[in-house]
């Protein structure tokens, strides 16, 4: 047995070895890593999924939107398979201020059918659905078993991992560390500097028990229609933002708020998640809800340029651990780009074993620029900032709710004040400046246009 469970502080150097137990080694068993084991299965060469619970998916707690249309490439008749709890046919992006609120609502019965957009479900049922995918393609699947470090020759090229099991050291023509946020195999290979809490945000969650039909009336839904609500303010003086999701019986409620801001206020994440429930514009959806779950985790929120450094010798670096989460305001996603960077990993990796040349790894870079995983991220490379930005968070959802506010209150027997008057009023009251609005309009046009 080794020393201990847990990640050491750096890769172990070994001697070549003289034989691999694998072509591939994929470090878990998340979207990331059971996309990018099922493609290396399907091309025909051994490939083994470390996972650290029990089972894929036994240590994911999150309910949230999974856009599929990635799964179209990647398993075909996925929206016969995969476990859905309701697809979602209403968004609502919505700015909290005090106790108002300010709200866009789209609805689309095109999103109910096929191809469909996106779609609520438990990621524990998810991510094992989608590593008994990879399984039933020929990888193999190995629970119950911590990574502890990397396994390096003399010249640094990453031949496998070493793991808490007897005699664990696994090797591999390449490994695919698919190990979350903060990657330490990824800061073992010299592909990032360590934590970044400036891009990293806290998710926390609660789950609310609801009878079927009592969701269904309250969120004007019904069958099998969801409704995703994604929140701006709510979160106090800390930067983040807030989300509701529908599943069939149960409301998910929960909080992103960002690590620095959420140690400076000195509060406690339950405590701002329940401000958030008796808000009035939240309350009257979630009351007499029972909670079933409460969790947290980390989200790697910085986009594109907090990437770390996606190839290496003998290793590639996907989903989380590749900061592949795109928090971008308008879009909070991530399994789908878990997906993608998993399934073009898998690719790379199949055609480096397949020509015994390890510089093919670089074609990974190549195919998600080509694609929306990089696509996206680069184009909105700044939203993140921009997102985070104090006036973003802390002066804009008082000024939408004042102009709202003004613009729907019968004042007479005063006459209606005018766009323009509202618009200067709320700026003198949330000490902005006309340029900071102009230059973050123009901002937003340059990111979201």
């Amino acid at each position: 047995m080794r020393d201990r469970a847990g990640p050491a502080g750096a890769a172990v150097t070994v001697p070549e070895p003289a034989r691999y137990d694998f072509d591939v080694l994929v470090v878990g068993a998340g979207p990331a890593g059971s996309a990018a084991a099922l493609e290396v299965a399907r091309a025909g060469y051994s490939v083994a999924l470390l996972e650290r619970g029990p089972f894929a998916g036994s240590k994911n707690v999150y309910g949230g939107v999974v856009y599929g249309r990635v799964l179209d490439e990647l398993i075909p008749d996925w929206p016969a398979r995969m476990p859905v709890q309701r697809w979602v046919t209403r968004r609502q992006t919505m700015v909290l201020d005090g106790e108002r609120s300010f709200t866009v609502d789209f609805r689309s019965q095109n999103w109910g059918r096929e191809p469909y957009n996106g779609a609520t479900t438990h990621r524990a049922e998810f991510d094992h659905w989608l590593a008994g995918r990879a399984e039933a393609a020929g990888a193999t699947l190995v629970p119950s078993t911590v990574v502890t470090a990397l396994l390096r020759t003399g010249t640094g090229r990453v031949v496998g991992v070493r793991t808490d099991r007897p005699d664990g050291d696994l090797t591999a023509r390449v490994v695919i560390a698919c190990d979350g946020v903060n990657s330490f195999l990824a800061g073992q290979a010299g592909l990032h500097t360590g934590v970044q809490a400036a891009h990293t945000t806290l998710g926390v969650k609660e789950t609310l028990a609801l009878p079927r039909d009592t969701i269904e009336e309250r969120f004007g839904v019904r069958g099998s229609d969801g409704v995703d609500i994604e929140i701006l303010g709510g979160t106090g003086e800390i930067p983040g933002g807030a989300f509701v999701y529908t599943n069939r019986e149960t409301v998910a409620v929960g909080l992103v708020l960002g690590l620095e801001g959420l140690s400076a206020a000195g509060r406690r994440p339950e405590d701002l998640l329940t401000e958030l429930k008796n808000h009035p514009s939240v309350r009257p959806l979630v009351r007499g809800g029972e909670v079933v779950e409460y969790s947290a985790h980390l989200i790697p929120e910085g986009g594109y340029r907090s990437m770390p450094t996606l190839v290496g010798d003998g290793i590639l670096v996907a989903g989380d651990a590749a900061a592949m989460c795109l928090a971008a305001g308008i879009w909070l996603e991530g399994v789908n780009f878990a997906l993608g960077s998993g399934m073009y990993a898998g690719r790379a990796a199949a055609e480096a074993v397949r020509t015994g040349d390890s510089g093919t790894l670089a074609r990974y870079r190549t195919l998600l620029e080509d694609s929306f995983v990089l696509g996206d991220h680069r184009k909105l490379r700044d939203a993140p900032g921009l997102v985070l930005s104090d006036r973003m968070q802390r002066r804009y959802p008082g000024l939408i709710c004042d102009l709202a506010e003004g613009m729907f209150t019968v004042d007479n027997p005063r006459p209606k004040p005018g766009l323009r008057r509202l618009l200067r009023r709320a700026l003198r009251r949330h000490r902005l400046r006309r340029r900071d609005l102009a230059r973050d309009t123009l901002t937003a046009l340059r990111t979201f246009g």
